[in-house]
Order: structure tokens, then sequence, then C-alpha cells
């Protein structure tokens, strides 16, 4: 039988012209039969208001009399997305909904964009439907007496779930449902009361007086709160579902709701018209740069993607310089343009008054502009889902088909828009391993639930182990963390800037105003390079870049920044102040962490493609093209089939150069090309060079490098002693050392700064090596140190995955070739070895194409796509 909501939705559908999909039905099945779960479902599928026309049906067979009448009914819907982007776009729509359905209702936003006055606003009266970010929440969960603001809430989505798991935003997530769940579960003006004092003594400490109510048995985490997750399709989904609903909520209650909408896409590459002169090495693409404006032309609205965000600005000065008709009609969009800006730009999107924008993962998410018919990918994506998010960004509504084009940036790339086909054709995509036991997180969130109303030790301990990311948290384990906010741990006590927190009859409170204010400053898990605002001298904001490149400018040098050539002038506290330029020659802003790794699901289809390579198939138009490259690998050394491993040798004027081949991806070919220099230096002690890319790892070595008598050993690939071999190989306490600022910052053990008077980034980085050395040897078994060294092998090193390429490697035949010259696969990785250091005045173009003529590879070079590089000191890869 149909209810009243369910008539009111679908009369409303039936005004709009629009057909409600199988899946839009299940959902408001699932919804209105009052469970929770995920829901999965391609970009530009109608997911938004899949999940919110069941909540507004619920809302209706509630109030099937009134709902039109206008009241106070509080906060009913708390919608999460990862970027603060997405907000607006959902808000209109949301809020369309409601205004045509006749739901006198306010839509609202708040995240960091929001203006004061409008947080000060919604303190007061909050909507019925908010839309905010992680970070957000959290500042709700700070705010005295907060209960009061979930009192009447009844759902929460995650938007974008698959975006956050695997994050420590992810993680702030689970934290936040936990405690949501948690008011649920006994109300907002009912909190149970503990046995602290139990709990201290498990912990062999004193936690303060008994509460009075401490006999009250703890409630279930039942609840009738529903939380529903919204993801793109990942490796994981059901996984997804378990992190995002916590270890406690009972099965029969959850539903997976699945699309199974076969969005059309069409992929098509731009293959170089004479790939046997098309660069082997690179990363900008420009040489395809007439092809891609083709392309453009012929299209209503195209985004640009690229990797980075220098290179977009790059691309962007690229298509002015040769392209100037485009001016007025393009754009350029990423994380670090001013606010105002990129809501410009998005505006602008949807008034189709611009045909072309270039733009970074920015514009990945959930945004819908429907003018867009085209993308372009620049470089590889190195994901399958990333790329599937990007190409859904055209043809954005249901049943369009999306048109993406894939543009290679070296030769080899090419197979790489190969495997990424093959990979959406067979459905392969990554996962996204959720993160476990991040104490820093887990730390803020005590002293943020301490800012508010305080928690009792073991009611937050209960309700923090029913989350995934906390389910193994010993009470020994949450007894040093309530130490550590409370006291500083064993090594900080003497030092009142770490005792934060207060014990109060049990009650965990923090009461400083100052401590509480710098608390709330500092909430959230994304940390980068501190970043310094660029405004024009006569005012106005562009953005912001990194305090490491500023460093580098003097008054009076150009660089490239928003799509214009600024003329910087100086630097007054966290501001760089700058005057137009009419240089045409500058530098373009580097930011760090561009570049993203090989995904191992893409790496696997890599490798297939390549066996398919050796074994003489040529269905794809990628390797027809590629056909002279591989001749010509072949002719020079080898190529080598599913069930063998290539490592080709050589000598030069340089040294001994030795190349491995595991296709595995530049963070594994870290890891492993240490370990594997280590286990030879133990045969003939030698120093080693190192340089790596996606596909393999060079070792290069001043004397003759014993490769015949290490692969004799069968323990050379071996995973036996692993950990200790990378320890020994790496330095492992500087990368953990690396790890730990952020982790210090997470956890609030650094302060950065208040607005406008941020700590300089030397001195932060001085504060956090003081604070590592000082647990290192005094608290070795320091929570957060030990999460440090945790983080760098799984993350910086890949662990899991190195593992696996060595097991993998173990199996099969090893093809040692001795080469005279760098072949198609060996010489983008010597590319990547000039990035050791070496004073010279030579440009990168210049040293690039030296090498290709000392190498008798003429033609590989790519020097007019690296105009914005220049001469220096580069960096170091080695022992």
């Amino acid at each position: 039988m149909t209810s009243k909501g369910q008539e009111v939705i679908q009369q409303w559908y039936m005004e709009k012209n629009w057909e409600q999909f199988p899946f839009q039905a299940e959902m408001m099945d699932a919804y209105l039969g009052g469970y929770s779960g995920l829901l999965n479902a391609p970009t530009g599928s109608g997911k938004t208001f899949a999940l919110f026309l069941p909540f507004l049906a619920g809302f209706i067979n509630a109030n099937p009399d009134t709902y039109k009448t206008k009241q106070n009914n509080g906060l009913l819907m708390l919608w999460i997305t990862p970027l603060r982007a997405l907000t607006n776009d959902i808000r209109k729509a949301m809020q369309e909904a409601c205004d045509e359905i006749g739901l006198p209702w306010r839509i609202a936003t708040r995240t960091g964009d929001t203006p004061a006055a409008e947080k000060q606003a919604l303190k007061k009266k909050l909507p019925e439907v908010l839309l905010t970010t992680p970070e957000s929440l959290h500042l709700m969960l700070a705010q005295k007496e907060y209960p009061k603001l979930f009192n009447q809430l009844q759902v929460v989505v995650i938007d974008e779930w698959h975006e956050l798991l695997g994050t420590k935003r992810g993680v702030q997530v689970e934290l936040g449902l936990s405690r949501l769940k948690n008011l649920a579960s006994v109300g907002s003006d009912n909190r149970f009361a503990v046995d602290s004092l139990q709990f201290a003594e498990s912990n062999g400490g004193s936690r303060g007086n008994a509460n009075e109510n401490k006999n009250r048995p703890l409630p279930t985490a039942h609840c009738q709160l529903k939380i529903w997750g919204i993801s793109a399709t990942i490796g994981n989904l059901e996984q997804a579902a378990e992190v995002l609903l916590g270890n406690d909520f009972p099965q029969e209650q959850v539903k997976m709701v699945r699309a199974n909408l076969e969005k059309k896409l069409d992929i098509r590459s731009i293959i170089p018209q004479n790939i046997e002169n098309y660069s082997w090495a690179g990363h900008i693409g420009l040489k395809l740069l007439p092809e891609v404006m083709e392309i453009v032309a012929k299209s209503k609205t195209t985004l640009i993607f690229t990797n980075t965000r220098s290179q977009s600005e790059i691309w962007y000065h690229a298509i002015l310089d040769n392209y100037p008709e485009y001016a007025g009609i393009m754009a350029m969009h990423h994380g670090s343009l001013d606010n105002e800006l990129r809501n410009w730009v998005e505006a602008a999107l949807h008034a189709e008054a611009l045909k072309l924008v270039v733009c970074t993962s920015s514009l990945d998410l959930g945004v819908d502009f429907r003018p867009v018919d085209t993308v372009v990918q620049v470089g590889s994506p190195k994901g399958v889902a990333r790329f599937m998010q990007r190409a859904g960004r055209s043809g954005h509504h249901p049943g369009a088909t999306s048109l993406a084009y894939f543009v290679p940036t070296h030769s080899l790339e090419l197979l790489e828009g190969a495997a990424l086909k093959e990979a959406i054709k067979a459905k392969i995509f990554e996962s996204r391993d959720p993160m476990l036991l991040t104490m820093d997180v887990l730390i803020q969130y005590m002293v943020t639930l301490a800012v508010s109303d305080g928690f009792r030790a073991e009611e937050l301990f209960r309700e923090v182990k029913t989350t995934y990311a906390f389910a193994d948290l010993s009470r020994n384990e949450f007894g040093q963390l309530l130490d550590f906010i409370t006291s500083g741990g064993k090594t900080l006590a003497q030092y009142d800037e770490f005792l934060k927190v207060e014990v109060e009859n049990g009650l965990y409170k923090v009461n400083s105003r100052r401590v509480a204010m710098r608390h709330r400053l500092s909430i959230g898990t994304i940390t980068s390079e501190l970043s310094i605002r660029v405004k024009w001298l006569s005012g106005g904001s562009l953005g912001t870049i990194e305090e490491s490149f500023v460093s580098k400018l003097k008054p009076g040098n150009t660089f490239w920044f928003a799509g214009r050539s600024l003329e910087f002038v100086r630097v007054k506290e966290m501001t760089a102040y700058v005057k137009k330029s009419n240089s045409t020659k500058g530098i373009i802003p580097s930011w760090n962490g561009g570049r993203m790794p090989l995904s191992s699901q893409l790496a696997a289809v890599f490798r297939l493609k390549l066996d398919e390579v050796a074994h003489g198939v040529e269905r794809d138009v990628e390797v027809k093209a590629l056909k002279p490259l591989f001749e010509l690998q072949q002719k020079l050394s080898h190529l080598p089939q599913s069930h063998e491993f290539l490592i080709e040798s050589f000598k030069s004027k340089e040294g001994h150069h030795l190349l491995f081949y595991p296709f595995e991806g530049r963070l594994v070919h870290e890891g492993m090309a240490s370990l594997l220099a280590y286990r030879i230096s133990k045969i003939k002690p030698a120093s080693f060079s190192i340089a790596m890319n996606d596909y393999g790892f060079e070792l290069l070595a001043d004397e003759d490098i014993p490769i015949e008598e290490a692969l004799e050993d069968a323990s050379f690939f071996s995973l036996d002693n692993l950990i200790d071999d990378i320890q020994h190989s790496l330095n492992a306490n500087e990368m953990a050392r690396r790890r730990f600022r952020d982790i210090a910052h997470i956890g609030g053990l650094v302060f950065t700064g208040y607005p406008g008077q941020q700590v300089k980034n030397k001195h932060l980085q001085a504060s956090t090596s003081l604070l590592f050395e000082v647990f290192s040897e005094y608290e070795p078994d320091n929570l957060l140190v030990r999460q440090a060294y945790n983080e760098a092998l799984a993350f910086q090193l890949e662990e899991f995955r190195l593992r696996a390429a060595l097991q993998r490697i173990q199996t099969q035949n090893i093809i040692l070739k001795v080469i005279e010259r760098p072949t198609p696969f060996a010489f983008p990785i010597m590319v990547d070895s000039l990035g050791r250091e070496k004073l010279t005045t030579e440009t990168m173009e210049e040293r690039i194409a030296k090498m290709a003529r000392n190498y008798g590879a003429e033609g590989v070079a790519e020097p007019a796509e690296r105009k914005s590089r220049k001469p220096g000191i580069t960096r170091k890869k080695g022992f």
C-alpha cells in the first residue's frame, strides 16, 4: 500500500517529468522500512534524491495533515560531505525540492566557508537539514550543551563515503557517529552514569570519585537514528558499510542498495602521431596540446583534469599563450584558489558561461555540471575509480553518456590508458582499506568532548569500542590516552602546556578558556605544508600557496598563480602581497604530495596488458600505436611475460646500473629498491643511488654490483626478516619522524597558531622533532610514536603491497639482461634519477636531451614542456 509520503513524492516526480529508477524505489522502501545501510550508485545517477526524497516521505507520513505548516522542527537530517564545494550544489537541489513539494523548510550549510554571522545564527536556530563536513560536525560536538542540537535528529547521511574511508577524516566520521548513536539511544537529557572508579582501578590509577549512579547498566547502541552512506563503486563495499555503521549495529537493520545502472562511458586515448618520437618520460603532456584543443573546440564545455595543482597552472598558462581567444571563456579550479574564485567558476559552469575549465580533484566529486559534455584526463589518474569519477563529470545526469579522453604524458603511459579501459570493462575497482587505532584522532576527539560538556571514561571507552577503527582498543591503551590528556603522560607531566583536561568527580573536562579556544581552532585531520595567503596590494585574495615556495621568492620575482602573472612584493605576517606583472615568464608554485602512485588494481591490469604485448596480442589501439616502442624494447633487451621478472644491467660513465621492473607503483618500488640494495650490500659493501617510477627502479653504484651472486641466494626476494631488513635499509627513524609531525598536529601536541598568526613551518618541524626524540628516548612504548612507525610502513612504503610483490616475484623466472644502452623501459626511470642531488647550471630539458644523446636515444626528450623548471639543486634519493 502506498503511503501519503510516497504519493506526494510520486506526484512531484510526475510534475518534473522524471522517472523514478528501480534503485530509487528500492531506497524508498528500505528507508521507510527503518533500515540503515549503504547506497551504491554511480555519479550522475540521481543518488542525492534517492536518499533525500525517502526522508521527506517519512516526515510526511508522520505528519500527513500538518507537513505544510511551518513549525520549529529542529535538526532532522545531517548530511556530511567530504568537500565544502559539494554543499552549495546539494543545498540548492534540496531546497528546490522542498519548495516545490510545499515543505516550509530551510536547508543550510555549515562549513569552514560559512560566514561567522551565519554560524552564530545556526547556534540559535538550526534548520531541518544541515549540510556540513566531518570537521564542522566535530566543532558542533565541541559546543556547550551540544546534545540539544541533535534532540530531533532522525538520519545522518555520509555522502561520498568512499572518499572518506581509509582516511583519518573517515575515522573522525566514525567517532562522530558513535556519539550521535549514543545520544539517540539514551536521550539527550539523560546521560547515563558509569563506575569510573572501577575503570580507573583496572588501569592502575585514580580517576576521581565514583558516580552515585554507578550501578546503572550501560545501554546498547540500539537506536532509532538512521545512518546511510552514499558510495561510488569500490572493491570492498560490504566492509565499507561495516565501517560506516560500526560493529554494534544490528545486522537485521542493515540494507545494501545497489543502483546496478550501467554508466555509458566512451573513453578514447589521444594517440601521438609519431610514437617513435614521442617522449619516453615526462609528466606534463603539453606536446599534445593542439590535439586537446581540437577536442575542446568541438565540445560545448570541457573539463581538463590534471593530477596536480602545478600541472593545472602550467596547462592554463600554456593555453592562454597559444590560444588567446579562450581568454574570458576559460577558468581554472583547484584547492589552493580563493573560495570566492572557486564559487564563481562553479556558478559560471552552471550558467554555461565557460567553455573550458582546467582543474584538479577539486572538481572530482558530486557537483552537477550538466553543460559539461567532455572530460580530458591529462596523464594517468593512477586509479580506476578516480578515472571513473572524473569521467562521470561529463554527461552528469541519468542515461547520458560520459565522454572522456586520455592524454598520455609519455609513451608507456598509453599502456595505462589501455589498462584503464580493460579494468573498467571488467569492473575491477580499488578497495579502500579502513584505518585502525589512529590514536591521534582519538586524542583530539576526547579533548573535543572535554571542551564541551565533558565525558566519563567508561562510557566513552565502550562507545569508542563500537567503532570499526577502535574495536581492538585495549583498556590499557585507553588509560594511556587518559593520562596523556590529563597529565601529559609519563614524559610531559612537568609541562603545564600539555595538561589540558581536568577530572572532577569522574567527569573529564576542559576548564581553561584558552585551551578550549586553541583546540576548537585545531579540530580536523587535514595536515599540509603551512599555507600563505596571496593578496593583491590593492586588496582582494587569490588563494594560498605553501610557505616553502614563498620563502624562496625575492621582491620583484615573477610567478604564475591563479592563471595570472604576479610580481612578488613582500610578506607581512602570513600574507604574500603581489601586484600584476606583464612578464610572460615566471616560475609556477609547486605543492607537496602531488605524485600519486599506481594503484594495485591498475598495476595488475597493466601487467596483464604487458603480458599480451609479450605474446603478440594487439587488440587495443594503444598497444598497436606502441608497437615500435615494444619492438625496440625487445631488440635491446626483453619483453617480460607474466611468469617472468626482468632485470637489466649496464655500465656507463656514471657507474654500474641495475634496473628492476616489478610494475607495482612508485611507493612499493621505493621500499623494494632500498631493501634489495641492503641485501646486496651484505654480499659486498656498496653505496647506492636510487631512482624509481611506477614501472620500476634503478640502483646505481660506482663499482660492480654482484647481482648474479645475489640472485643465487634464495633469500634475495624472500619475506624472511622483511621488517628488520626494511628498517636497516631505510632510515626508518626519519620516516617515522616525518609521519609524527602530522600525528603531533592532529593529537594537539603542537599548536599551529591563531588565524593570521600561524607558527612558522620551521618552528613546527623543530618542535615535533624534539618531541619525537624525547618520546623515543624516554617513552619508547608511546602510542603516538608507535603509530608513526606503523604509518610509515603502511602508507609510505605500502608494506602489504610490497609483501605481495615479493611473493609474486619469487614464483617468476628471473630474466637478467646485460644491455648496452637504456631501453624504453629504463629511460624514464633514469630521467627520474636526475632528481639525485647535483649542482648544475643546466636546465632539466638540457640534461634530458644530453642523456638522450649520450645513450643514443635521440627524440625521447620533451624540452618544450619543461619551461617552468629552473636549474638548481635537485632532490636526493639514496643512502
